[in-house]
């Protein structure tokens, strides 16, 4: 029995176009962009100012010593004069239900909510956050129970909490209900606001600027929705692109070239010995749950575990593919528009892009799945379209000056090389080690190649990874963020510290790693 289901691409395109009234008539007639997002004290063009990065961060697991709140207390502490938050999904674990969102992400983030001193009294659907927020969806924001796993877990909820030190799987009743409680939390959720109060409600938020168009307004510490599940946003002159990932990481259909019945051999033979891997490791866990107290023991068999589901999950999901996959185009014609426009806004002087799945990565579970390579396929897409247009503009410069995605459970800086794509040249950044169970580092090492004309060619390298290593007595577990400063003036200049809340035996270790220029 699967523990989680996700919904096709085509259910989560269309239910979360129906929670925002997609192009609802009003909508169209009002000329109302419902992709982008105006802040307010967005600041000058050319400002200096900082922001933070958290990512795969919303475990209720370790209640009595939580990691992300940890790395919560470390991202206040060094944030003080942050201007907002972006988070790379994975918002809420482990199927992103209502039900965990108190625990999850109001409590460890309380002091970013109005009203977060007396958070247990916050409702997930009416947080308004002091400091802008932005996240974007992450695969476990889509996740949900089967009906007799949740049937299950709600009754063994109370057996579950008391020997939440052996065994702690953090389920309630119900999951996501297809993202409809990451739309609630943070969408501006008009398919709850009744068609006569439509007008009204589109009046108050999208207000007419001045050169005409509307969009809406977040207002820190008032009203502080996003317009959709991907959306763009200002911020100093530079212009941020956020985007929804798991509508396009469906892994591509084999092709003739790689020999599709061996490729599909290839891949039973892989479940296959990851689901005997997975038997040795559940025996070895349910002995160190009985005869031993040694809770890392416990945990590393947990974090295998999950690491060999996601393995199984990915390979199920090559198995079950074919050409007709649905393939989120609208979302990504308008990165491609958009990315064109920016560059042609003599006003803009760079450009972010975040989302959960990365594209180039050195994680072990996740640089070889079939979602990284079809992330990486359809950006790159994206990318070459982009820069036929803007070759001229862009003068040999990359096409973005950062990307910021989560999914994998570490820290990494990664560069591209000469990919002979629009993706060349540009410093990827994964955050996604702010809380849940951290990953190691592949062995191969921090080169990435893939194979171009019968030929391996290196396409990126790895420049920091930060994540699971050593073993039992030297065993390290530091959970991460980011700190993130702008330079003023042009070019634009980043420059990324990695903040940093390390598990040690008997305490929690605060610190800074070295700040890196990009």
């Amino acid at each position: 029995m699967k523990l989680v289901s996700e919904p096709s691409i085509d259910l989560k395109i269309r239910r979360m176009q129906e929670r925002v009234r997609w192009q609802h008539d009003q909508i169209r007639q009002q000329g109302i962009d419902q992709t982008r997002l105006s802040i307010q004290g967005a600041g000058d063009a050319g400002d200096a100012f900082s922001f933070l990065v958290l990512g795969d961060s919303g475990t209720g697991r370790h209640r009595s010593s939580s990691p992300q709140r940890q790395v919560a207390k470390q991202m206040m502490a060094h944030g003080q004069d942050a201007r907002f938050v972006i988070h790379t999904g994975d918002v809420v674990y482990l199927v992103g239900s209502s039900e965990q969102y108190r625990e999850n992400f109001i409590k460890p983030y309380r002091e970013w909510l109005v009203g977060g001193e007396a958070h247990k009294q916050i409702a997930y659907d009416r947080m308004t956050f002091k400091m802008p927020f932005f996240p974007v969806l992450g695969n476990h924001d889509y996740y949900d129970l089967p009906k007799l796993v949740g049937f299950l877990a709600g009754i063994t909820g109370p057996l579950r909490y008391v020997l939440r030190s052996y065994v702690d799987i953090d389920v309630g009743w119900h999951g996501s209900y297809q993202g409809d409680a990451y739309a609630r939390a943070f969408l501006d959720y008009l398919q709850g606001v009744p068609e006569r109060r439509l007008d009204e409600h589109l009046t108050k938020y999208y207000p007419h600027s001045p050169a005409g168009d509307r969009c809406l307004a977040y207002q820190p510490g008032h009203y502080t929705r996003l317009p959709n599940r991907y959306y763009t946003f200002r911020y100093g002159g530079i212009d941020f692109f956020a985007l929804d990932s798991n509508t396009f990481n469906q892994p591509l259909p084999f092709t003739a070239s790689d020999n599709p019945e061996a490729s599909r051999q290839r891949l039973q033979t892989e479940r296959r010995q990851l689901e005997a891997q997975k038997a040795k490791l559940l025996q070895r866990l349910s002995a160190a749950a009985i005869g031993s107290t040694n809770a890392d023991e416990r945990e590393d068999c947990t974090g295998q575990i999950e690491e060999i589901d996601e393995a199984i999950y990915d390979i199920d999901k090559q198995l079950s593919n074919d050409p007709q996959s649905t393939v989120d185009r609208e979302q990504l014609d308008w990165l491609r528009d958009r990315l064109i426009a920016s560059w042609q806004d003599a006003d803009v002087r760079g450009r972010i892009l975040f989302f959960h799945h990365p594209p180039y990565v050195t994680e072990a579970t996740k640089w070889k799945q079939g979602q990284t390579l079809a992330i990486r396929h359809h950006l790159r897409q994206v990318l070459d379209a982009v820069l036929v247009e803007v070759a001229e503009i862009t003068q040999g410069q990359p096409l973005l000056n950062l990307v910021l995605c989560g999914h994998a459970h570490c820290l990494e800086y990664l560069k591209t090389l000469d990919t002979g794509h629009g993706d060349a040249h540009i410093p990827w950044v994964v955050c996604g080690g702010s809380g849940y169970s951290l990953r190691r580092q592949r062995a191969a090492g921090s080169e990435l190649t893939e194979r171009v004309d019968g030929e391996e060619k290196p396409v990126a390298s790895s420049r920091l990874f930060v994540g699971r290593s050593g073993k039992g007595s030297t065993l390290k577990r530091p959970y991460s963020g980011l700190r993130i400063d702008v330079a003023d003036g042009t070019p634009l200049k980043l420059s990324i510290t990695p903040v940093l809340a390390e598990k040690l035996p008997d305490k929690w270790h605060p610190h800074t790693l070295k700040t890196i220029e990009l």
